[in-house]
């Protein structure tokens, strides 16, 4: 499932995990970089902040993999649009796409034996290679 930023600014990370717009932290500050006058004055970038150890949202579960995958706080920013609103919504879906992306665990490794026809290729191919050594030894006269 994608990651989805709800109207009321709470994250559904997936199914059984949400985040609500409280345990969310927005922190607005001037954009960095050209731009005159505008950008010396505006505060147009946004950092969206969430406290893993403070969550309460999340299962222990959830929460020992995700201290684990990020660390204790997870932070997205976004300063490339002009408006604030923009940013607001680019840096909470940034924040969405990277909780998700860290909550995914990866499916085991299932160790398999080799198949018939892969063990019979094998045994051939090692055939082969030594009856061409066979034809490159000297003959000898006797």
């Amino acid at each position: 499932m994608k990651p989805v930023v709800n109207g009321d600014g709470s994250l559904q990370l997936s199914r059984r995990v949400r985040v609500p717009s409280d345990e969310i932290e927005l922190r607005v500050t001037t954009s960095s970089g050209p731009g005159g006058q505008h950008a010396n004055r505006s505060l147009t970038k946004v950092v969206a902040s969430f406290s893993v150890e403070r969550s309460t949202s999340l299962s222990p579960r959830d929460q020992a993999w995700l201290l684990a995958q990020l660390g204790p706080v997870c932070r997205a920013s976004a300063s490339r649009f002009r408006s604030q609103r923009q940013n607001r919504d680019a840096a909470l879906d940034q924040l969405a796409r990277r909780l998700a992306a860290a909550l995914e665990r990866p499916t085991p490794r299932r160790p398999t034996s080799p198949t018939r026809g892969a063990n019979e290729r094998r045994v051939e191919q090692k055939k082969a290679r030594g009856r061409l050594k066979v034809q490159r030894r000297d003959v000898a006269d006797d």
